[in-house]
């Protein structure tokens, strides 16, 4: 309990620092105090550089997906290489993670508690256990709980729709039956769709200019 309290707080002083709601915890405490932390947060601050710029930018999309530097490089990398928009591609990648979808679909609260629930082995793909926050959902595929992990309480509880009145609405490629905790990828994420704030065009400059 004692680390949940700490991260949570952690949550909520990086939603002041990057600008966003990180969770729905987050969400009161930013409507509230909608500034930066520290004694110095209400002031107003100096222009920032290009620089800065773009790389808040890329902080603020990692932190939304709760990953780290080396899977955010990754999935930019991976998405240089697709045809189309590179900003619009790497968005898509993002989102077609296992814990993302996870998220999305209402089994859990926030990132980390979708992230928690893939690893410790409650979801599965295809009836397959998967156990990878990272494993790249592919339309067409189904997500859901597994049958013995159903009649967990935390489970049970999003089973009622009650994480869908804190999240943002279940975007159009996900198509989810919360009573029975399934959710099927129906196509590829459109980047309107994608329920993350984001200049995704200064990421992409971020990565570009750092190589």
């Amino acid at each position: 309990m004692a680390n949940n309290a700490l991260r949570a707080r952690r949550q909520v002083r990086k939603s002041r620092a990057l600008g966003i709601a990180l969770t729905p915890k987050a969400e009161k405490y930013f409507e509230r105090r909608p500034y930066a932390p520290g004694e110095h947060g209400r002031a107003r601050r100096k222009s920032d550089s290009d620089y800065k710029v773009r790389l808040t930018e890329k902080q603020r999309l990692r932190a939304q997906y709760d990953i780290r530097e080396k899977q955010m490089h990754r999935a930019y990398v991976e998405a240089k290489r697709q045809d189309g928009q590179t900003g619009e591609n790497l968005i898509a990648l993002l989102e077609t993670r296992l814990d993302a979808l996870v998220l999305r679909a209402g089994f859990a609260r926030t990132m980390a508690q979708a992230r928690q629930a893939v690893v410790h082995r409650h979801i599965m793909v295809d009836g397959q256990r998967v156990d990878r926050p990272s494993f790249r959902v592919r339309p067409g595929q189904m997500i859901h709980v597994v049958p013995r992990s159903e009649k967990m309480v935390p489970f049970q509880v999003a089973a009622t729709g009650a994480h869908q009145d804190v999240l943002p609405d279940t975007p159009g490629y996900l198509d989810v039956a919360i009573d029975r905790l399934q959710a099927t990828l129906t196509r590829k994420p459109e980047r309107s769709e994608v329920p993350v704030t984001c200049e995704e065009q200064l990421v992409v400059e971020y990565y570009a200019r750092m190589a």
